[in-house]
């Protein structure tokens, strides 16, 4: 325990330099900026801002990284309650109670106890994160190449599950993602795989030309097929924008509680943050003493379902940095991020990157206070920019987009792949297939088949290795449980209604 906080002292000694600092206040301004508005969640803020931390050192790139990331969890709130346009299924139970607070005048007390709630379970999950994250690292050691090949099966599987409304869904996309991780020479063989005679497809695919493609050209050019007919009317703030005594007695006890159900959430494959949210808005609508609010704009509907989702926003990171392992769409990114630099999380990054690993978790806590005073006195500006017609700002983003693909490599070939991944991305959002399981597929897949030729090496071919070590078997058992279990649920459900 005195080395974490000896660990979270020479962090925040970094992390308070006056250089890393200015690079956390820009990454949660831009975050905060591009995540308020509509449509525009987390993953796909981060996935574009990515190309622009191409120059900086690691340190300050992954400071800058961390402030968008909790800026746009931010940013969300805003567009959810001002115009019921949800940024990601994280906001939806937000919006429930957030919108109506609006519509009935109470939209600045509601985007205080969002920014303010976001603040208090932000931190709080920090600290989680910080006591936690040395003791994963130490079961994290004791793995080998078959437990690393069985945890990364489970991981497969349960976000592909999570990440979609179709099981099956899901998986397609991870497996599209698998298939483009293929693309390269073999880290085995040294063989060429799938690059069709293209020199600049050896090296493989770029995640973050995968990712900005799937995700912002992806969205810009669904929207201008959909969704250009459709009229957003903004609701205007009235009254207030500060909370009252009544509002702060009952938002704080949601706050508690909601990051208790998020924090674990975040924290396994099978979490995210859509769970938890709605959770925590069913434990309130019970516990509420004023249960007739609920569906009129009841502050705790709001208080709640936002202190979970940024819980769960910080939990995710544990398995991120410990295991290497991201258990949703935008860690998925910003383990594309880790790896341009040429750092693999996983339980040797804190003995190898140590001081950027509590440099980074220190970036956490000075970015939630950067965030707070950011966000209460600037609501009024953050509105003004919701007003940004949508040809206009989808425009925007895919001038972005291009420019960013382009500076990777200044190569002509990745504008041509972006555009390739920007017309699968819009026909996976037209036929509902999500698009967070092929980014983790591309990242992991590789990954996943050197621990896989790794394990039977060691074994000499013997595939019983991963069913004869206990960890092993116990993930890929818990795998097989989660493909069977909702198959067995709906036979007994259709048995039961024919009898």
């Amino acid at each position: 325990m005195t080395e974490t906080f000896s660990a979270l002292a020479n962090g925040f000694s970094l992390a308070l330099a006056p250089l890393n600092l200015l690079w956390g206040f820009v990454g949660v301004t831009l975050g905060t900026a591009i995540g308020v508005l509509p449509g525009v969640g987390p993953a796909l803020t981060v996935a574009m801002l990515l190309p622009l931390t191409a120059k900086l050192d690691p340190t300050g790139a992954l400071i800058m990284f961390a402030g968008i990331y909790y800026g746009a969890m931010y940013g969300g709130s805003t567009t959810t309650i001002l115009l019921n346009t949800p940024g990601e299924s994280a906001s939806i139970a937000t919006a429930l109670e957030g919108n109506k607070m609006a519509k009935n005048g109470r939209a600045g007390p509601a985007l205080a106890t969002a920014a303010i709630g976001s603040f208090v379970a932000g931190t709080i999950a920090t600290v989680l994160l910080t006591l936690l994250a040395p003791i994963v690292v130490e079961v994290a050691l004791r793995f080998g190449p078959a437990e690393y090949f069985a945890l990364m099966i489970f991981a497969f599987v349960t976000v592909a599950a999570v990440l979609g409304e179709s099981t099956v869904r899901g998986l397609a996309s991870l497996f599209i993602g698998l298939l483009f991780g293929l693309v390269g020479i073999d880290s085995q063989t040294g063989q060429m795989r799938f690059a069709f005679g293209v020199p600049e497809l050896l090296d493989g695919i770029d995640v973050v030309v995968m990712a900005v493609g799937l995700f912002a050209v992806g969205e810009a050019l669904y929207s201008a097929a959909y969704q250009s007919r459709v009229r957003e009317e903004m609701q205007a703030i009235r009254g207030s924008l500060w909370m009252s005594a009544s509002d702060w007695k009952r938002s704080w006890p949601a706050w508690l509680r909601a990051t208790a159900i998020g924090f674990p959430f975040g924290t396994v494959p099978a979490g995210g943050a859509e769970i938890p949210t709605f959770l925590s808005y069913a434990l309130e609508k019970k516990l509420s003493k004023h249960p007739e609010e609920f569906g009129n704009g009841a502050i705790e509907g709001v208080a709640g379902p936002e202190a979970a989702n940024n819980a769960a926003s910080a939990g995710v990171l544990v398995p991120l940095l410990t295991l290497g392992i991201p258990t949703s769409a935008t860690a998925a990114i910003l383990l594309a991020a880790f790896q341009n630099y040429g750092i693999q999380p996983g339980p040797l990054l804190f003995s190898t990157q140590g001081d950027l690993v509590w440099a980074l978790i220190a970036s956490l806590y000075v970015g939630n206070v950067l965030l707070l005073v950011l966000n209460l006195p600037l609501i009024g500006m953050w509105v003004k920019v919701l007003e940004i017609p949508k040809p206009q700002l989808y425009a925007g983003i895919l001038v972005f987009a291009t420019l960013g693909a382009y500076s990777l490599h200044q190569s002509v070939t990745d504008l041509a792949i972006l555009l390739g991944f920007g017309l699968l991305g819009f026909g996976m959002r037209r036929f509902g297939f999500p698009t967070a399981p092929a980014v983790i597929g591309l990242i992991l897949g590789p990954m996943a088949e050197t621990q896989f030729r790794r394990a039977l090496a060691i074994s000499q071919g013997d595939v019983g290795v991963f069913f004869t070590h206990p960890i092993s078997a116990g993930f890929l058992l818990l795998t097989a449980a989660l493909v069977i279990a909702p198959w067995v649920v709906k036979r007994v459900r259709r048995r039961a209604r024919r009898a």
